[in-house]
């Protein structure tokens, strides 16, 4: 009777060896198809990132030593104008000495620049996007010495916070570093 059982269900060192067979077969079959999986969808993953020309222009360094105290140049990053400003003592004296009461958007100057000296931002208005002047020593600076923005009348100081004016908010700061004592790298 128990011979009978057995040999019905194939006997139970049979069952066991056959078992562990099909489930050797059936790990060895999904590792297989796991790996030819990854292997498919990565080029396709992969061809997501940015190309190497399109990383070469997420970030610019910008020799800053041939800007003299005063001056101010213009670069583009990421097809956004951004303001590079030699700024002079008597510029941030006068950007710290701002109560952060009186700001629209408070920020104490020395969160907005790495050395005080050396003033960077994106120089887009915040309130439309209009590009407000102030980099030529020509241009109407504002009420505030930094830059106006003649759209409607946006004024920021010379730490680039805005003052007057319907814009919500100060020009902003991208991320940068300085590479050495003469050159920074933004983005």
């Amino acid at each position: 009777m128990a011979d009978s059982a057995n040999a019905g269900q194939g006997g139970a060192g049979h069952d066991d060896e056959g078992t562990s067979r099909r489930d050797f077969l059936y790990l060895a079959v999904g590792a297989v198809g796991a790996v030819g999986a990854a292997s498919a969808v990565w080029p396709l993953i992969d061809s997501l990132n940015p190309a190497a020309d399109i990383r070469a222009l997420a970030t610019s360094r910008v020799d800053l030593s041939p800007i003299e105290e005063g001056q101010a140049i213009t670069i583009t990053w990421q097809g956004k104008p951004v303001f590079i400003r030699h700024r002079t003592s008597e510029e941030i004296e006068t950007a710290e000495e701002v109560p952060l009461d009186d700001l629209i958007d408070p920020e104490p100057d020395a969160e907005r620049v790495i050395e005080p000296q050396w003033l960077v931002m994106v120089g887009i208005c915040t309130h439309l996007g209009c590009i407000p002047l102030g980099q030529s020593s020509s241009d109407p600076k504002g009420d505030f010495g930094g830059w106006f923005c003649p759209c409607h009348g946006s004024h920021y100081d010379t730490s680039g916070r805005i003052r007057k004016g319907p814009a919500p908010r100060n020009l902003d700061v991208p991320t940068y570093e300085f590479a050495d004592d003469t050159t920074i790298v933004i983005g």
